[in-house]
C-alpha cells in the first residue's frame, strides 16, 4: 500500500493553467488541456506522494472528506496505473467526482498528514488526482449506467436538482425506486448550473452526468415549482416520500449602509445567474460589468466567482473588499491546528488575472450620480470584534480617514441567510430554524411525515462535497423508510459538523 517515501522524492505540483491573457477573453475552464499521456504521468507522480500514514485523516468525515472517500486506496491505484479500479473505488463513495474535483476546496488536503509540517512539501494533490480519475473514467468508458435489478414499486419526489438532490435521486433510483426530480428553473443543476461560472466548471460536465441519471431511470421535470405548479396534496397523492433539496439561496443583504437603494448595487446571485445564462446561449445578461468599475463586497468563494466573471465581461477595474484583516499565508497552529480547516489566505486563479483585493476595510456609504446610479463608495479602515456584552460581531472604524473609491457596479457577496421563503414549506407545515434552515431528526425526516431534507436546505450554505454526502445519506434514510432497511451507504449523520466548526 503506497510509497512511504514518495513525498521525499517528488514535490507537490499544481495543475497548469492557461495563460492569463488568453483565458480572460473566453469562458472556458481556467486549467489547461493536457495530452492524456502527459497528464496521467504527472498525476501518477503526484499520487505517489501519498504515504502509508497509518491513520488517513484525509477521509475522516469531520476533519477531511465527509464522503469518506477512500483516498489512500485510489491514490495507490493511480500510482500503479490501475485507472479502472481507481474509478471503481472513487465512485464507490462519490456519485459525482468530476464536480468535487473541480469545485471542492479540498478539506481532505488540509487534513492530509503531510500538512502537519511545511518541510513535507505540502499535502498530496488529492483534488487533482480525484479529477483526473474522473476524466479518465469518462474517456475510457468506465462510467456506465447502473440500473436496479428490480423495482420496489415505491415513488419518491426530489425537490431541487443541485448536487444534494441529484445524489439522492441517483442513489434512490439505483435502489429500485421510481424517482422524479422537480426543478423550478428551465434547466437542471441548481447552483451547479446557474451559480458556478463556466470558467470553473463547463456545463458539458454537468450535462454528461445528467444523461447518465436519465439513462438509469430518473425522471426530471423542469419549470415546475412544487407547492405552486404541483400542490402538496398532489405531491402526497403521487409519491410515497419527498426529499427537500431546495438549497439556501436567500442572499444576505446590506440594508444598513446609507445609499444601498441606489441603482447598480446588486446581490451576487442577481449578477451571476444571468451571466451563466448568457453562457448557455440565452442572450446578453441584464447586469453587465463591461466598461464599469466593479467593486465586490465579500471575500469568499461567491465573491471570487463575481471577480472572474466581471473580468471576463470586460470591467475597467475589479476590486474585492473584505472587512477582515489579510489572513496569513501559512497555517497558524494556535488558531487552526492540524487537521482542522486552516485559516489562511486563499487565492483563486481569478485573483492572478487582474484587479485588487483590499482587507480590513468597510463601506461607510454609497454615493450616486445625478441619475441615482452608484458612482463611488466611501471606504474606511476597520477591525471586526465581538461585543463583550452580547457576543455579537461588530465592525469598528480604526481611522477617521475616508477614501472614495470609483464604483458604478457593486456586488454584495456577503453570504446567504438560508432557505428562501416558499409556499411549499408553509403547506407542509414546516418552519425555518433561526439559521434559516429546515430541521430534521436523526433519520433525516422533517416534522412533516414522509418528508426528508438534505444539503444546504438542512445545513446552510456549504460545500458541494457536503451536499453530495447529505444526498447519499438521505437516500439511505428514505430507502429504509420505504422498505424497512437499506444497503445504501450513509456517510454523514444529520448532526455532523466539520471539525473546523466544532
Amino acid at each position: 500500500m503506497a510509497d512511504p517515501t514518495g513525498f521525499l522524492k517528488h514535490d507537490r505540483a499544481e495543475p497548469p493553467k492557461r495563460p492569463k491573457d488568453e483565458r480572460v477573453h473566453d469562458w472556458r475552464e481556467v486549467y489547461a488541456d493536457r495530452a492524456p499521456g502527459e497528464r496521467d504521468s504527472e498525476v501518477r507522480t503526484q499520487a505517489t506522494r501519498c504515504m502509508d500514514c497509518g491513520i488517513p485523516f484525509c477521509h475522516s468525515g469531520t476533519a477531511g472528506c465527509p464522503l469518506g472517500n477512500l483516498i489512500p486506496e485510489w491514490n495507490d491505484l493511480v500510482r500503479r496505473g490501475d485507472w479502472a479500479e481507481a474509478s471503481e473505488r472513487l465512485h464507490a463513495t462519490n456519485n459525482f467526482p468530476e464536480f468535487t474535483g473541480k469545485l471542492c476546496p479540498a478539506p481532505c488536503e488540509s487534513a492530509c498528514v503531510l500538512s502537519i509540517s511545511p518541510l513535507s512539501g505540502g499535502p498530496v494533490a488529492i483534488k487533482r488526482v480525484e479529477e483526473t480519475i474522473a476524466v479518465q473514467a469518462w474517456e475510457s468508458g468506465y462510467v456506465r449506467e447502473r440500473t436496479a435489478a428490480e423495482s420496489t414499486g415505491r415513488r419518491v419526489a426530489v425537490v431541487g436538482s443541485g448536487p444534494a438532490g441529484l445524489a439522492a435521486a441517483q442513489q434512490l433510483t439505483r435502489a429500485g425506486h421510481e424517482v422524479t426530480v422537480f426543478e423550478r428553473d428551465d434547466r437542471l443543476g441548481g447552483l451547479l448550473r446557474y451559480g458556478i461560472p463556466e470558467f470553473k466548471m463547463e456545463k458539458k460536465v454537468l450535462d454528461r452526468r445528467l444523461a447518465q441519471l436519465r439513462a438509469e431511470g430518473t425522471t426530471f421535470v423542469t419549470r415546475c415549482e412544487v407547492g405552486v405548479d404541483v400542490t402538496v396534496e398532489q405531491l402526497r397523492e403521487r409519491f410515497d416520500a419527498v426529499v427537500l433539496a431546495v438549497g439556501a439561496l436567500r442572499g444576505r443583504d446590506d440594508t444598513m449602509t446609507p445609499g444601498r437603494e441606489h441603482d447598480g448595487i446588486h446581490l451576487a446571485m442577481e449578477y451571476l445567474v444571468p451571466a451563466n445564462r448568457y453562457c448557455e446561449g440565452d442572450g446578453p445578461p441584464e447586469i453587465d460589468a463591461h466598461g464599469r468599475h466593479v467593486v465586490i463586497i465579500g471575500g469568499g468563494d461567491t465573491g471570487a466567482d463575481c471577480y472572474g466573471t466581471a473580468t471576463r465581461q470586460g470591467a475597467l477595474s475589479v476590486t474585492q473588499l473584505d472587512q477582515y484583516p489579510q489572513p496569513p499565508s501559512t497555517r497558524d497552529d494556535d488558531r487552526s491546528p492540524w487537521p482542522t480547516w486552516p485559516y489562511i489566505l486563499r487565492t483563486y486563479p481569478v485573483h492572478e488575472e487582474t484587479g485588487e483585493r483590499r482587507f480590513a476595510v468597510a463601506v461607510k456609504r454609497f454615493l450616486a450620480d445625478e441619475n441615482g446610479r452608484v458612482r463611488a463608495l466611501e471606504l474606511h479602515k476597520v477591525r471586526v470584534e465581538k461585543d463583550p456584552e452580547t457576543g455579537r460581531r461588530q465592525v469598528v472604524p480604526t481611522s477617521e480617514e475616508i477614501e472614495e473609491l470609483p464604483a458604478d457596479l457593486v456586488l454584495l457577496a456577503i453570504g446567504f441567510e438560508g432557505v428562501e421563503h416558499m409556499r411549499l414549506l408553509g403547506d407542509l407545515g414546516l418552519e425555518l430554524t433561526g439559521r434559516g434552515t429546515i430541521s430534521c431528526g436523526a433519520d433525516w425526516q422533517t416534522e412533516a411525515p414522509g418528508v426528508f431534507v438534505c444539503g444546504d436546505a438542512h445545513r446552510g450554505a456549504s460545500l458541494v462535497v457536503w451536499a453530495i454526502a447529505e444526498g447519499r445519506s438521505v437516500a439511505h434514510a428514505v430507502d429504509s423508510y420505504l422498505t424497512g432497511s437499506s444497503d445504501l451507504p450513509a456517510p454523514v449523520h444529520p448532526t455532523a459538523l466539520p471539525l473546523a466548526a466544532v
